[in-house]
């Protein structure tokens, strides 16, 4: 998966991610490095994407919700889960095909550190495209202390090797 391929005497370039044969149906990969939540991550992130819920950018109208503070926004987590698996699910994919059945199981706050774990949960050659591939996974979110956070399924479409 990691490594480097010779491309000329003496020289290397980087070569990240896995092609369908390097995937095995109920491996799982733990992501790293993971990524502590910021206030201006949440509140940019919140703001940027247009989303007027005070929840995630006020903090006294947060102070009088059953959280007692500002909620980070879950878009933001389900983007940096989704960033985290990419060198070990996606870096090589052809194309995202779909995320389905997300999941938001607990509340993540400013200040928390979040990993990721994948697990491949299915694959299959392409019908319509004979060099490639489909892999399903199942990405989830956790905080430091290991709550599950998020849970989301995803497919990519990747190559059967490498070039």
């Amino acid at each position: 998966m990691y490594g480097s391929k010779q491309i000329a005497p003496g020289r290397f370039r980087e070569d990240i991610g896995r092609t369908y044969d390097d995937f095995e149906v109920g491996h799982v990969y733990e992501h790293r490095p993971g990524r502590t939540i910021g206030e201006a991550d949440n509140t940019w992130f919140t703001l940027l994407t247009m989303n007027t819920h005070p929840l995630h950018f006020d903090a006294e109208f947060a102070a009088q919700s059953e959280f007692g503070r500002p909620l980070v926004n879950s878009c933001l987590t389900l983007a940096i889960v989704t960033g985290m698996s990419v060198s070990d699910v996606s870096q090589k994919a052809i194309a995202n095909l779909g995320w389905s059945d997300i999941r938001l199981t607990a509340p993540v706050f400013v200040g928390d550190t979040i990993y990721a774990e994948s697990e491949v949960t299915a694959k299959r050659p392409s019908k319509s495209r004979p060099n490639q591939g489909i892999v399903g996974v199942r990405t989830r979110g956790l905080k430091a202390d290991g709550t599950v956070f998020m849970e989301f399924d995803r497919s990519i479409l990747v190559p059967l090797t490498a070039d």
